[in-house]
């Protein structure tokens, strides 16, 4: 067998494994923080690649909601086949939870975790290293924010390799996130990432509404006024955040719709709710998808 034969069969072995959505573990060695080896104890990404010859090399890292207590299935594998269709990876996170006993930073960790293993196995992925997102709804909206104004550029001097990378997302998007952990914030998910009696300190630092900063990345945010779980004025501070740091955003607030509508479609996706096309428009401005 040629070299060049030996290197694409290598290469679709690789994506055959990875293609099947297949769990794997953000640390081969356990994860910090750990309570046990139960799966609730174990984060990992289930991975949702795109055939080459289809692929943009953007990838996105999904992150569900379910008020830091639960993960919701419709906010992660839908959303992760849907961008697949416009040629995106996509990575579906498994992050630990509030109702397994774990509390901020964990979450934070997690999420930060996947991005650089995304950034570090980009050649692997055939992932443009510069064009890796993330996304979420609600509380796994709430990691997202906290993602985009909380990233550090990595430990150039880590004996793990994957610590090295930065953990900054190139883009955002907020699908009815929990955005505040003050006056309009969802409680449930409050108590699951904070527990019960938070300092103040806390608060203020998880509010991320009071976090972002002229180099938080692009970010698209969509909200209903009809929103009776988290209210839209959390989407409007951060909006407001954003619009004084100069931040590039999309906002679109919607009249009708309750908590949690997802794409409001299976696949193949007919009739998604407006969002997702308004997603798909910003995307390409992004460079994610191609025209």
């Amino acid at each position: 067998m040629k070299y060049s034969a030996i290197v694409l069969a290598i290469l679709t072995l690789s994506y055959s494994v990875y293609a099947q959505e297949k769990e794997i573990p953000l640390w081969e060695k356990g994860a910090p923080g750990a309570k046990g080896q139960k799966p609730e104890d174990i984060p990992t990404l289930t991975p949702f690649l795109v055939e080459h010859a289809k692929s943009t090399k953007a990838a996105i890292i999904i992150c569900p909601g379910g008020g830091y207590g639960g993960l919701a299935q419709h906010e992660g594998k839908t959303y992760a086949q849907f961008l697949q269709k416009h040629g995106i990876n996509s990575f579906v996170l498994k992050y630990r939870l509030g109702s397994a006993g774990y509390r901020h930073p964990i979450m934070l960790m997690d999420a930060a975790r996947a991005i650089r293993t995304v950034r570090t196995k980009s050649n692997e992925w055939n992932i443009d290293p510069n064009k890796i997102g993330i996304m979420g709804s609600s509380a796994g909206g709430h990691l997202t924010s906290t993602m985009i104004t909380h990233f550090d550029d990595g430990d150039p001097k880590a004996r793990d390799v994957i610590d090295r990378a930065s953990s900054r997302p190139d883009i955002g998007i907020l699908c009815y996130p929990v955005i505040t952990m003050g006056k309009f914030t969802h409680k449930g998910s409050k108590r699951n990432l904070l527990g019960d009696t938070p300092p103040k300190e806390l608060v203020d630092l998880l509010s991320n509404e009071n976090q972002v900063k002229k180099n938080t990345p692009p970010t698209f945010i969509w909200h209903t006024m009809e929103d009776k779980a988290v209210p839209v004025e959390n989407s409007l501070l951060f909006t407001s955040a954003l619009r004084k740091s100069k931040v590039p955003f999309s906002l679109h607030i919607y009249q009708k719709g309750r908590h949690g509508i997802g794409l409001a479609d299976k696949a193949p996706f007919k009739n998604v709710h407006p969002w997702a096309k308004d997603l798909v428009f910003w995307l390409t401005e992004q460079g994610f998808i191609t025209k």
